[in-house]
């Protein structure tokens, strides 16, 4: 028994691509069923239909489900919405997440930096229903929101869309803030002396200097913004009142409609892949 595993080991040893291989194996072949293999069969169902009476899965290859997708008035409404509120979050995240990046990363003391990055980071560790629940509190109706705003003869946004958009860019502001605090803190100190010796001034320094190379990371954050805000479906229900996004709609649909849901749930799979075929481009995949 110990000559065969010594020599497996030798084996292994002259062989480091045969190694790689045996260590790759079980992820890649975990990849391969559980998400690829998932997808697949959730596309592939997309392409059945259901029985109008019975509410049962019938097995017969249609397009139906993606001619009322592109047809509907309501589909196309709810998809554009769903593509906006993501759009907003994220660009919500990036203008507030980039001062604070910057303050964290350059203008305070060097002993606090780190537990600033954790004070960041702490939100996420709190359940996601609470800080949904807390921020329905926050916008309800005498809430926080009414308290605070009410000397400016004015009120809280409520619950809708607005909501909605606030309540994502808290939950996902650390995704964005993390990856612009560490492409600032590794931005080398003399590119900004260089640059203010030339004559720049600060917007001067930002928009040549400091912009071009932090972009990757703030299209990296971007990554994150979007697709959590694309996929999700419980902050809406929460907080959104009546406003419906792509999520609830493959939610009500699963029971009563599975392939439509699944038709509906490639909706969010086509959107992200595009979306990381733009932000390639920008190098934000190698900033992950």
């Amino acid at each position: 028994m110990a000559r065969t595993v010594g020599r497996l080991a030798g084996v292994l040893h002259r062989h480091p691509r045969l190694r790689l291989t045996l260590l790759l194996t079980a992820p890649l072949l975990w990849l391969a069923v559980l998400y690829l293999g998932s997808l697949t069969v959730l596309f592939v169902s997309a392409f059945w239909t259901t029985d109008s009476f019975t509410s049962q899965v019938v097995k017969v290859w249609s397009t139906d489900n993606f001619h009322a997708l592109l047809t509907t008035p309501v589909y196309r409404q709810v998809v554009v919405r769903s593509v906006a509120v993501a759009l907003a979050v994220t660009a919500l995240c990036a203008v507030i997440a980039f001062p604070l990046a910057f303050y964290t990363a350059r203008v305070a003391k060097p002993r606090w930096r780190p537990l600033l990055v954790v004070a960041i980071l702490t939100p996420l560790w709190a359940s996601y229903l609470v800080k949904v629940y807390a921020w329905r509190l926050i916008l309800s109706e005498g809430g926080l929101a009414d308290w605070m705003l009410g000397p400016f003869g004015t009120g809280g946004p409520g619950f809708g869309l607005p909501a909605t958009v606030l309540t994502l860019t808290y939950l996902w502001l650390p995704y964005m803030v993390l990856p612009i605090h560490t492409a600032l803190a590794q931005l080398p100190s003399g590119l900004l002396d260089a640059s203010a010796d030339l004559g720049a001034r600060g917007w001067r320094t930002f928009r040549s200097v400091v912009l071009p190379l932090v972009l990757p990371s703030v299209a990296a954050g971007s990554i994150f913004t979007f697709s959590l805000s694309l996929g999700d479906y419980i902050t809406v229900q929460i907080v959104g009142g009546k406003t419906q996004l792509i999520g609830n709609l493959v939610y009500a649909n699963i029971e009563l409609n599975l392939p439509m849901a699944a038709a509906l749930g490639t909706v969010p799979v086509v959107v992200i892949v595009l979306y990381l075929l733009v932000m390639r481009r920008t190098g934000a995949l190698s900033s992950l």
